[in-house]
């Protein structure tokens, strides 16, 4: 029994030992491990690249003018032209003399000045003809009736400028003009 309990105690021994081994040599062993790495290198990198911008067309923008409404007498005008280089926009407002004309009218009229507020309107060629036509020539300083036409005949020279009406033929030849100047424009602005 003594040999059995010295081979038992043996091997418990041996496993225990085993196991101390095991669990302790390796971590001890990686502990004391130490590792020296020296790395060198060399590159020689070439490269070749090309970059494409897309970009949209440039535009050019004709301005908004707002010099339209009922209150003042302007209108507003604005273009604009654009090449592949060079765009060029602009604009302005022009004044309406008629619509001041008829809006100084009425407010004469409507302070219960109705000579004056005729003798406004008098001023344009087209109403000038029509008061005539109708037998009741414009006022003339201060008279009216048959007295400012007797003035009327003696002084010509003060009778607004009769105006020339446009026939069709203007207009064609006008807008003929504008498209040829327009395409020599743009064809210049095409060779920059």
């Amino acid at each position: 029994m003594n040999n059995d309990y010295n081979i038992f105690w043996g091997i418990i021994f041996i496993y225990f030992l085993g196991l101390f081994l095991c669990v302790m040599i390796p971590s001890e062993a990686n502990a004391a491990t130490e590792v020296n790495t020296t790395t060198n290198s060399e590159s020689d990198v070439k490269s070749k690249g090309r970059t494409v911008v897309i970009s949209p067309p440039p535009s050019a923008i004709s301005p908004s003018i707002g010099g339209s409404s009922s209150d003042i007498c302007t209108s507003g005008v604005s273009g604009a032209i654009q090449t592949q280089i060079l765009g060029v926009s602009t604009g302005e407002t022009v004044r309406d003399e008629n619509c001041e004309r008829l809006k100084i009218s009425k407010t004469l009229y409507d302070m219960g000045m109705k000579v004056a507020a005729v003798s406004v309107l008098c001023q344009d060629r087209r109403v000038y003809d029509a008061m005539g036509m109708a037998g009741t020539p414009c006022p003339f300083l201060g008279e009216i009736g048959t007295a400012a036409a007797k003035k009327w005949k003696a002084n010509p020279e003060l009778i607004p400028e009769p105006i020339i009406l446009e026939t069709k033929q203007d207009v064609r030849e006008r807008q003929g003009w504008i498209a040829s100047g327009t395409v020599t424009l743009a064809m210049l602005l095409f060779l920059l």
